[in-house]
């Protein structure tokens, strides 16, 4: 019932559009919304100079974070990778979604997945394709460091997240940054400071829903679509907000059965979208084969010795650092919203499995990466060439029917990035404003409306606005983290001692943290076995 209202508002929203003043409808979308994009922006990148180079204090703040948390807990990110991977191809009960012997709603793969087709989006196709058009090759190198330091943070939040969630009356999960910086740091006698951050982080949460999450993914995927049916003899030149408007009311059938309906699609569609893009990405690597080893080391050379055009070195390590916070999100706070809905009890468990997120997001960049040096598409872009387009003129360089299918593969990152971001959002607004039907349809309305409003934006104004809203939702986040790592520290050895995950170079780094342990709870470190 609900869904047909839905159908109906947005249905209404056509016929309305059509009547529309003189002015096209994208133009008028375009002129209200590009300001307010811009101011926000300029306030979160406000930049200090480092080296005679700009670098935005927010890019600081997460990068710090990554180093600080990846030290604390001894380069996790490797040591317990394998440990992440025993742990999704094992064959335990808890993964499956009909286990109903753990508390939750959706199973730790589900989860996984969920917060993977909110990662794994047009970031990785467009994001790539406009950091290396800026940045060039170099910019790759650090968006991987950049994941390679996200893969701890995830760590943390997935792990805070389980463990200070909260289960509503109907048995459905609430979660995420704005419940463990509510409840953690009041464990910490610090209520009078975790209570306003959390409602900061809810209410940022909002435009970033609205933005990175919504706006641009059905900005990139439109623009593709037009290419694919005539350019501008397409239908929906100068009418984006059409596409925008289908699928806002596809988008709708899904985003009404909570988690549950979202995990469910994302289940079915993140496979099926990232085997199109591999088989796409790895056809055109084949075909260019011989030139595999110079795109390596032009990557490589780029990253420490880059041209002058592209900014030196500072300005190539900032751009790829920006682009990885913005394909994987790592301490923005988004994830641990839909790891918090994972049937576990076991936090740190749920934390080894976040791990695997950001890697597999980097995958897929390295695949629009790789396409795009090998092809040597970045060379000579012309000006005003959206990222999805450069990616695009890429793949069709080599094969000319990959336009086509790479429009189903942008559609799919598109709309599993969208229907994640909504339950995101959904979970900051019931925060603020309380559970409740009217509550979450009032807020689902919105976010389709700028599902059509996004449609129709112009490029750099939905890419600034992506990028500060991620970015502002760190600044809380984070803080919390700071204050709970050393409980996140000790959450993790006990985790190893239960299960014997104890590696030697782990056993080494934690040496005074196990003897601890060890002599509270008489046990033997020496008997700890390896995985």
């Amino acid at each position: 019932m609900l869904s047909k209202r839905v159908i109906l508002f947005l249905a209404a929203l056509l016929f309305q559009a059509q009547s529309a003043f003189g002015m096209s409808i994208d133009k008028q979308i375009d002129k209200f919304f590009t300001p307010v994009s811009d101011v926000f922006s300029e306030f979160i990148f406000y930049p200090i100079t480092i080296g005679g180079t700009s670098v935005p204090i927010t890019i600081l703040w997460l990068l710090a974070a990554g180093v600080v948390t990846t030290f604390y807990l001894r380069g996790i990110s490797l040591w317990g990778f394998v440990h992440s991977i025993k742990l999704v191809t094992a064959k335990n009960p808890a993964f499956s979604e009909n286990n109903n012997d753990e508390d939750g709603e959706v199973s730790p793969l589900q989860a996984l997945i969920t917060a993977l087709s909110g990662t794994v989006g047009l970031g990785s196709i467009a994001g790539v394709a406009i950091s290396i058009s800026i940045g060039g090759p170099g910019a790759v190198f650090w968006i991987f460091v950049g994941a390679l330091l996200g893969m701890t943070l995830k760590f943390c939040e997935a792990v805070l997240a389980i463990k200070y969630r909260r289960f509503n009356e109907d048995g459905s999960v609430s979660g995420g940054p704005m419940h463990y910086i509510a409840h953690g740091l009041t464990r910490k006698n610090l209520r009078w400071f975790g209570q306003p951050l959390a409602l900061i982080f809810a209410i940022l949460t909002i435009p970033a829903a609205l933005g990175g999450g919504n706006m641009l993914q059905v900005n990139q995927a439109t623009q593709q679509v037009i290419a694919v049916t005539g350019a501008q003899n397409s239908i929906f030149y100068n009418n984006a907000w059409v596409c925008g408007l289908l699928t806002a009311i596809a988008v709708g059938m899904i985003i009404m059965g909570g988690i549950k309906g979202i995990a469910k699609a994302a289940e079915k569609l993140v496979p099926l979208m990232c085997f199109l893009y591999l088989f796409l990405a790895l056809a055109v690597i084949l075909l260019n084969i011989p030139a595999l080893p110079s795109t390596l080391f032009t990557i490589l050379k780029e990253a420490f010795n880059p041209s002058a055009i592209y900014g030196g070195i500072a300005g190539v390590i900032i751009i790829g650092l920006r682009r990885s916070i913005q394909t994987n999100e790592a301490g923005a706070g988004s994830a641990p919203i839909a790891y918090a809905a994972s049937k576990t009890k076991e936090p740190v468990s749920q934390g080894f499995i976040a791990l695997l997120e950001p890697f597999i997001t980097a995958c897929v960049c390295a695949l629009t990466a790789a396409t795009i040096i090998i092809t040597n598409a970045y060379k000579n872009v012309p000006q005003g060439l959206s990222g999805v387009e450069l990616t695009s003129g890429a793949f069709s360089s080599v094969l000319s029917f990959s336009p086509y299918i790479l429009a189903v593969v942008i559609f799919l990152f598109a709309f599993t990035t969208i229907i994640s971001w909504a339950y995101y959002g959904q979970k900051g607004w019931t925060y603020m404003f309380g559970e409740g039907k009217k509550r979450i349809i009032t807020y689902q309305l919105i976010f389709l409306l700028f599902t059509v409003v996004g449609s129709s934006m112009n490029l750099g104004s939905i890419i600034n606005l992506t990028d500060a809203s991620m970015l502002a939702m760190a600044i809380p986040n984070l803080i919390a983290v700071y204050i709970l790592l050393p409980e996140i520290k000790s959450d993790l050895i006990e985790y190893c001692k239960k299960h014997s995950v104890a590696l030697k170079l782990n056993k080494m780094w934690f040496k005074e943290e196990l003897v601890l342990v060890a002599q509270t709870e008489e046990i033997n470190t020496d008997n700890l076995s390896n995985v």
